[in-house]
């Protein structure tokens, strides 16, 4: 006597029904490429895997989408770029920081979305490389994105629009609180899910401590990989939402998953900044999780929140908010 197939919703808890088909279908493929045992493994190993779900994932880079590499130099080492271009005069430039835990990504990871970024707006992109941890651990990474924006900051005199995806998104954050009196601060910020180091007793930690992609326990380990010995946890280059003063920071807009931990410091960052006058918005999406813009291509809810996005960041590139 054979026994009945498991169902796939009991493993799926409260989430079964709360997410659609086509977001499951993204989910498990995700984790057919890097289940979550992988955290068990070395960081190159982890480093490997991830890259190759990256390569299965990319979607290309639209018509008419230029791309070259460079780099900037630093006093110690230099920074890899890469720089998205339309043909014609952009009217701003969108400096990007990818996701992936401090500890993943690469130019090559979140190449498409960049380039997609730079098609529905017409602006330049550039994407920085910036170091990662173990290796390099805090403020390794702040510094090198902080160092990209000076050389952006330099070399061009286009608007500059920060964004930032996840451990990015708290880059975009953190460099756009340290430059905001910088003769060429951002004139917007977009930060998408990010982890801003907000109170992990608020409402989506609890409720999404267990969320399909991102959970608790990974926001941790991250975290501890990332800090150096002492990490001081009030520090707002490692946790934005740690700052003393949210006053002067440019245009905001933070867009969060539903079904994500991370989603609360997006209201929280928000509600900072409003109560000192400057101008956010903040976008919980509904029904979708951590790192929903790979799902563009598949899953109805993230293109459309993918567009809201790329619509968002050429009206900050316009100056044309609040809308």
């Amino acid at each position: 006597m054979t026994s009945a197939p498991a169902d796939p919703a009991a493993s799926r808890g409260k989430y079964a029904d709360r997410l659609d088909r086509e977001l499951w279908d993204y989910i498990d493929r995700v984790n057919s490429w890097y289940p979550p045992e992988i955290v068990a493994a070395s960081i190159p190993e982890q480093r490997a895997v991830y890259d190759r779900m990256c390569v299965a994932f990319h979607q290309g880079r639209p018509e008419g989408v230029m791309a070259s590499d460079g780099l900037v130099a630093t006093g110690s080492h230099p920074i890899p770029v890469r720089r998205y271009r339309m043909a014609g005069k952009a009217a701003a430039i969108v400096l990007y920081y990818h996701g992936g835990g401090f500890v993943l990504g690469d130019l090559d990871s979140h190449d498409d979305i960049c380039a997609e970024i730079c098609a529905g707006t017409g602006f330049e992109v550039i994407s920085a490389d910036y170091r990662l941890a173990p290796e390099h651990l805090h403020p390794a990474s702040f510094n090198d994105a902080l160092a990209v924006f000076e050389w952006v900051a330099a070399t061009s005199t286009l608007p500059i629009v920060l964004c930032g995806e996840s451990a990015g998104g708290n880059l975009a954050a953190a460099v756009a609180q340290a430059t905001r009196r910088h003769p060429r601060h951002a004139i917007g910020q977009m930060l998408i899910y990010p982890g801003l180091g907000g109170d992990e007793s608020g409402r989506s930690y609890v409720e999404h401590a267990e969320a399909p992609l991102l959970t608790l326990a990974n926001i941790e380990f991250y975290r501890r990989v990332r800090s150096t010995p002492g990490q001081a946890l009030d520090d707002p280059t490692f946790s934005p939402l740690q700052d003393h003063d949210f006053s002067g920071l440019p245009p905001t807009i933070i867009v969060t998953a539903e079904c994500d931990p991370l989603s609360s410091d997006g209201k929280t960052y928000r509600d900072r900044i409003l109560a000192v006058g400057g101008w956010a918005t903040w976008r919980e999406e509904p029904r979708l999780v951590h790192s929903f813009l790979r799902a563009r291509s598949t899953v109805p809810r993230a293109a459309e929140a993918f567009a809201r996005i790329v619509a968002d960041i050429g009206a900050l590139g316009r100056g044309e908010w609040p809308y």
